[in-house]
């Protein structure tokens, strides 16, 4: 009984389309990870262009533009901001642009494929700010198979190709299908009305919709038509083996080409020679029918895609691995060869340019926009080139390559594209699975002089570094036609004769990152750090608390490769600490002074700190210290009263220049020198029994407070800075309130100034929030009091979409809300209003405004959309919750934390609410212990940090860690980058980590007796294999310290650390590092490898490099038949199990420097797992053909048994032991992305008394899985004694939950946890629940994409979907009051406590 949960979600892009999606005038980017689908937007904004020429290894962090006082060149740069991201119960394989008729947003929509064969239709709904799914058509039908040994839909590669004008879009699944999915256009009602829609249809569920005949006009019910699936083969019998196709434009009907071979792929080069075909068909969608147009023939073997190209250049580019092809509407081919292996291939007829010697294996291409039809190639190196056709008239007659050189921008990616998109006029957005994704932009050398010289003669070159020349290049480029993002891709262009520019212009192109997506994938090891690891490798600071749980993988590939730490919380640096007390709440801020010079820089800074405390009598005070001196000194001589009482809270007004202290029974205001300037009392006359206040929120010249009452005071600083109250109207003062805040609409995001309110008005911009004691919103001007301007009675429900009309009957479940914030969140690129509601129970849900247009009319009325669950923080009872020590208010809003406007959360679980502009919300814990208060706080010492009080009354200066990136999921931070690493481990006796880097280096034959001609190899191309190093990492100086190289073609598989024994006399046992290598020639010399042992020794550094104290040092080194694919230390005695080729031997170090085989067992196969359950003997063993084994390991006599192994073949890519109480659990990883669960149970019947692994269920992962780690395991008995076999764990053991973590290649986390019989049918009924009760996007069932076909399963319980589960908190209160009583919970809390439980 287990439950998988995704820690963090996909990170490698895989497929990306750029429309109009939002709206018809946006400029939107779509993009998928996989099973995640998220929406861009684009903003320009002014950031520094200094150093990115250099990659990304040069900085995309969006809070450098905010560091104060920084100013270099700056430029306009677009910014990618997310609008909304979609977990998908599927894995998205296409993604295609259709231009409706009618769509309710006025936008495009968006046409998603996934791997079943399944179609979804979705578009913009700016009514719920959500997508909206149109319609959802599957095809993956056993009814057309054409035969029964043809392979199975879910075992071929599925393509999505739409029709550049919307006409149509085709889905090729199986091996010789394509679904026809028409679509509605323009002019469909001239068609004839009696079209017989009985035509033989493989899809007799799609019908031919009708269309109904409203006022003289055509309105279809459905923006498409009925969808049919045609043969391959019924078009041409010649279409075999289809490799690619694709709509062309520039067509009359949907005309598309068909890259296909009548052959089978053939591994030699004799028979595979020019084997493919390129034929264009067109369409009549009425008739079903196609018509064969041209066809060309003996195309090169390695072509893989159809380009289509619009106009000038028309027809399409065929891309394949050393080649490119042009072929035009009249089946004229151009094409040149980019190496020298093109001229052996093939014999089409190419010109060749082998100097450049490029490999277009994996590359992407894409229009640069340009009227003369340049297009970028991005190679799978990273490294771009420009394509150039050379136009005769309107023909091509010639292609041509030019590399990008450095300097201009032409090594600013360092791994393959799978993906990309043009998203503007000079600007393209780059997706990548091995490195981050970006978004560049490209000038042109000669349009830059130009513009640069009209500047200078404009404006005397005065301003001339502050403009930038792409904004230029755009606004020139305005009155040109846009052939390659036009919004309306229906419309045709007509071609214009382009005379063909010299080679020598191509370089005039220089290329720059405006911005990135961080990216995990493909993540690689792990390895898991302890408390004293985590602090070793950390950065100093005077108060480091060890991370839960901290991580470290290598991430990337080839260049792009960089070794990471993870972290689940945050670890702060405390750069200071006072000690001034017993404190209960801080603030800090910076006073300007109103006859000072403005430009003086130290107002910057805080000068003021102000702490509220309760002496050892129990007194309430407050005092008032100046950061000025170092330690803090009070400041006694000025007018601020420490008997005065406890301080409420404290802000600024009039500018800065005024000190606002609220205390329970009056306020009193400050100049900067603390000079008391007035006091204003609650009530006229004070009275012990006058209501006190109990909080307070500032708006510039506002503030309002909340008093014991429930009733809210608003007064306002006039100019002089007087505190006046505003007066109420009978609603505000006759309501009882439970929390209030003011915020500054000043962008107008809510929409709900008054048309008669003067916009010169100070403070006409400023709107009151409050909070009503039924739970109910109400919004009110601060300039008018006298009548709320929008109310939401049911905010308490927390519905998913909130607005003045909703409401709930029938029901009393309401949230216990007991606090409200609006507050910017975001990032320096850009900031949004949230509203953010507390519980009773301290949970947290956030509401983003959207404005939703009015029926019937032009206006827009303000409504409020939840944000998907964050996260549940630590679940209390509420008499802990209610705890006195800590404030009413916990919710802190603060500016610049780190360049981010934050919110932090004080009490039992202290947390940070952090945004993005370019990731969804972020609920980050911080591993603090309670707190109390936060502040911001801004010094010299400190920048940019913020104040915290913990339970002790400390209080503690301290930043954000540097370094970091919050946008994953995961708090990340890169140790090293730029290498590919196949493989480490963490040494902790030196604190050092041992990689295994490769990189490629050429091949050339070697000199051989039986091969003389190898010596006359006449190329230069020549192909490369990979060399691999054994290097030493310090991460306290992130540098190599340390390499030891190995042979070429010698690629390291695995490292580990293990305890080994060095003597077979003392038995001294050490830690060492062994390596496991395997050589990779060729398929015509025998598999080999090597095991290395290394000691890390301690040696004499070099006096300006204090981190090289440390060097490898070879104890052992053995060559072995068959690669070394798996290392684990196995027994007491010191002694490691090596998979080497079709064996696995447990091997003992001797002191001569050998390895001693002292037992094994024949695997059969190539071994991909091999590892022990530490401290039990069991052994998992599995292979890439038969599945998994379990075996035993026993010391006396040493032997490998072989308990049990699965009936099943499975190609088995990772594997790891669970257990769970008495029984004992195996998952396993396979190629296609499914987990299995395995039981070891000798006495169930069905495992033949043990010899067969229970087959307990399946688990679709949609990824490919990379690593299993267990986690938190304790030590098991001995499995073997006297020869017979016992019970994993005794009787007496306490039954512990233990956990599975997998990492995956598309860069997800996730969780598996094993559950107790009760808590599984608790979680198994909310998944149910929560299945049934919510919308799931694009139509998916989470059902069915997680169960997966399984054969020879026993009937176990399925696992667990923590995807639905997570989504808990999406739903209403009423809903989930509703579920808790369906499960039969008494609270909701004791659920919230089993999904902590298995990670959410």
């Amino acid at each position: 009984m287990q439950c998988l949960t995704q820690l963090s979600p996909p990170t490698a892009i895989t497929h990306a389309v750029s429309l109009p999606f939002l709206s018809a005038s946006a400029n939107n980017l779509v993009v998928a990870k996989t099973s995640l689908l998220q929406i861009y937007s684009f903003k320009s904004v002014i950031s520094n262009t200094l150093g990115q020429d250099a990659g990304i290894s040069n900085g995309h962090d969006r809070r450098a533009s905010g560091v104060r006082g920084q100013g270099r060149d700056r430029a306009q740069t677009t910014k990618l901001v997310l609008i909304a991201q979609y977990d998908l119960s599927g894995i998205i394989i296409g993604l295609g642009r259709v231009k409706t008729l009618t769509s309710i947003s006025g936008g495009e929509a968006v046409l998603v494929a996934l791997k079943d064969a399944k179609l979804s239709l979705i578009e913009w709904d700016p009514e719920r700010y959500n997508i909206s799914t149109i319609s959802v058509h599957f095809y993956e039908r056993d009814d057309i198979q054409i035969a029964p040994w043809a392979l199975d839909s879910a075992q071929c590669v599925n393509q999505l190709t739409t029709d550049p004008g919307s006409r149509c879009a085709a889905l090729k699944f199986g091996a010789r299908h394509v679904a026809i999915l028409p679509f509605h256009q323009a002019g469909d009602e001239l068609v004839m009305d009696d079209f017989d829609a009985g035509v033989s249809d493989d899809q007799s569920s799609f019908a031919h919709p009708s269309h109904k005949q409203i006022n003289g006009d055509s309105h279809h019910s459905t923006p498409y038509r009925g969808s049919f699936v045609l043969s391959l083969l019924a078009l041409d019998p010649g279409l075999m083996h289809v490799v690619h196709l694709g709509f062309l434009h520039e067509y009359r009907e949907p005309t598309f080409g068909v890259l296909s071979s009548r052959l089978a792929a053939s591994s030699t080069l004799e028979d595979r020679r020019d084997v493919l075909s390129y034929t264009v068909y067109t369409l009549d969608l009425e008739q079903r029918a196609s018509t064969t147009l041209l066809s060309v023939t003996n195309l090169p073997y390695d072509i893989h895609t159809i380009l289509p190209l619009s106009m000038p250049i028309g027809g399409a580019l065929l891309v394949g691995c050393n080649e490119l092809i042009h072929v035009d509407q009249a089946g004229k081919a151009n094409g040149i060869a980019v190496n020298d292996f093109a001229r052996r291939n093939t014999s089409f007829p190419l010109p060749s340019q082998p100097d450049l010697a490029l490999r277009l294996e994996g590359c992407a291409i894409e229009h640069l926009g340009s009227s003369n039809g340049d297009m970028l190639i991005i190679l799978g190196s990273g490294e771009l080139a420009i394509l150039r056709f050379k136009i005769d008239g309107r023909s091509v007659s010639g292609l041509s390559v030019r590399p990008i050189q450095g300097q201009s921008g032409g090594h600013l990616l360092s791994a393959a594209a799978s993906c990309a998109a043009g998203v503007g006029r000079g600007r393209m957005f780059i997706g990548s699975e091995e490195n981050d994704s970006i978004v560049i932009g490209w000038t042109s050398r000669s349009m830059k002089l130009k513009r640069q010289h009209s500047i200078v003669e404009a404006n005397d070159g005065a301003d001339a570094m502050l403009l930038d020349p792409e904004d230029d290049e755009e606004e020139e480029a305005e009155d040109e036609d846009d052939l390659y993002f036009n919004d309306k891709p229906d419309e045709r262009l007509p071609a214009q004769p382009t005379s063909s520019p010299t080679d020598t212009d191509i370089d005039e192109y220089s290329f720059r990152i405006h911005d990135s997506l961080v990216n995990l994938a493909p993540l690689g090891n792990l390895k898991i750090l302890d408390a004293q690891s985590s602090l070793s490798t950390g950065p100093s600071s005077l108060d480091e608390v060890p991370n839960k749980l901290e991580l470290v993988v290598s991430t990337g590939h080839g260049t792009a490769g960089k070794l990471t730490k993870l972290k689940m919380e945050i670890s702060p640096q405390v750069k200071l600490r006072f000690d001034l007390g017993n404190v209960q709440a801080a603030w800090s801020m910076a006073v300007k002074n109103l006859v000072a010079d403005s430009s003086q820089s130290s107002y910057d800074y805080d000068s003021v700190i102000v702490t509220s405390v309760v002496t050892d009598a129990g007194e309430e005070q407050s005092h008032a210290y100046t950061l000025r001196t170092e330690p803090p000194t009070e400041l006694l001589e000025s007018d601020f009263d420490s008997s005065a009482g406890a301080t409420v809270a404290l802000g600024t007004l009039s500018g800065g220049t005024r000190i606002v202290q609220v205390l329970k029974n009056e306020i009193r205001a400050f100049d900067d020198d603390l000079s008391l300037a007035q006091i204003f009392p609650v009530s006229e006359d004070p009275t012990p029994e006058d209501p006190r206040i109990v909080g307070a929120s500032f708006a510039e010249p506002y503030v309002l407070l909340l008093r014991d009452d429930s009733k809210a005071m608003l007064l306002k600083a006039d100019d002089a800075g007087e505190l006046e109250e505003v007066d109420q109207g009978d609603t505000l003062s006759s309501t009882a309130w439970i929390s209030i805040s003011l915020f500054d609409d000043s962008n107008d995001v809510f929409r709900l100034a008054g048309e008669e309110e003067e916009a010169d008005d100070e403070g006409s911009s400023v709107l009151v929030f409050l909070l009503n004691d039924t739970g109910g919103l109400q919004i009110y001007k601060a300039s008018d009091l006298s009548r709320s301007v929008y109310s939401a009675c049911g905010l308490s429900f927390l519905p998913p979409f909130l607005s003045e009309e909703f409401t709930i009957r029938r029901s009393s479940a309401r949230e216990p809300l007991v606090e409200i914030l609006v507050a910017e969140l975001g990032d320096t690129v850009t900031k949004s209003p949230y509203l953010i509601l507390r519980s009773a129970d301290d949970d947290v849900t956030i509401y983003t405004p959207y404005q939703s247009a009015v029926e019937g009319g032009s206006n827009s009325s303000l409504r409020f959309a939840k944000i998907p669950a964050l996260g549940l923080l630590k679940t209390v009872p509420f008499n802990v919750v209610d705890n006195q020590n800590y404030p009413i208010h916990k919710l802190r809003a603060i500016q610049d934390v780190g360049g981010y406007s934050t919110v932090f959360r004080s009490g039992v679980s202290p947390c940070l609410i952090l945004k993005t502009a370019s990731a969804p919300m972020q609920l980050i814990r911080l591993n603090n212990a309670s707190m109390k208060s936060f502040a911001g706080f801004h010094t010299t010492e400190c920048r940019q940090g913020y104040l915290s009080v913990d339970d002790m009354g400390a209080i503690s200066a301290a930043q954000l860690p540097p370094h970091t990136e919050f946008s994953t999921g995961w708090l990340a931070e890169t140790l090293l980058r730029g290498k590919n690493i196949n493989a480490f481990d963490y040494h902790a006796m030196t604190d050092r980590y041992v990689l295994g880097i490769s990189e490629n280096v050429e091949f050339k034959l070697p000199e051989d007796e039986l091969h003389p001609e190898w010596i006359h190899e006449d190329t230069s191309f020549l192909p490369q294999i990979e060399q691999s190093s054994i290097q030493i990492f310090t991460p306290s100086s992130g540098t190599i310290t340390d390499t030891y190289i190995l042979e070429p073609g010698e690629v390291v598989m695995c490292i580990k650390t293990m305890s080994l024994e060095i003597s077979e006399n003392t038995h001294v046992r050490r830690s060492l590092v062994v390596v496991g290598t395997s050589f990779v020639l060729g398929e015509d010399l025998s598999a080999k490898g090597r095991i290395y042992v290394f000691d890390i020794i301690e040696v004499v550094p070099d006096p300006e490099l204090p981190e090289t104290s440390r060097k490898l040092k070879l104890i052992a080194k053995e060559e072995v038949k068959g690669a070394v694919t798996s290392l684990s230390e196995v027994g007491n005695e010191g002694f490691l199990l090596v998979a080497q080729g079709q064996k696995c031997m447990v091997r003992g170090l001797k002191e001569d420097g050998t390895l001693l085989p002292v037992a094994f067992i024949d695997a059969q196969c190539y071994v991909t797992v091999a590892k022990e359950l530490k401290g039990s003997g069991l052994c998992i063993i599995a292979d890439a053909v038969k599945g998994v084994w379990l075996t035993g390991y026993m010391e006396d006599p040493y032997q490998l048994r072989l308990f049990s192994k699965s009936a099943q073949h499975l190609e088995v890519v990772t594997a790891e032991f669970l257990p769970h109480g008495k029984d004992l659990y195996i998952v396993v990883g396979d190629a296609e992305g499914e987990m299995h669960i395995f039981q070891f149970d000798p006495h169930n019947p069905k495992s033949l008394t043990g010899q067969r692994l229970l087959h307990l269920s399946n688990f679709n992962t949609g990824a490919y899985p990379m690593t299993m780690t267990l986690l938190d395991g304790h030590p098991a008995s001995d499995p073997i004694a006297n020869g017979r076999e016992t019970s994993v764990i005794s009787d007496d053991t306490p039954a512990s939950l233990q956990q599975v973590l997998l990492t995956s290649q598309t860069g997800a986390v996730s969780l598996l946890s094993s559950l107790t019989p009760s808590a599984y049918r608790t979680l198994a009924a909310v998944q149910a629940y929560l299945t049934n009760t919510l919308p799931h996007p694009l139509g998916l069932n989470p059902r069915a994409f997680r169960s997966a076909e399984a054969d020879n399963t026993v009937g176990g319980r399925a696992v667990l979907d923590g995807d639905v589960l997570k989504r808990w908190k999406e739903l209403g209160s009423w809903k989930r009051a509703e579920g808790v009583a369906r499960v039969g919970l008494d609270a909701e809390w004791e659920l919230q406590a089993l999904l902590e439980g298995v990670g959410l």
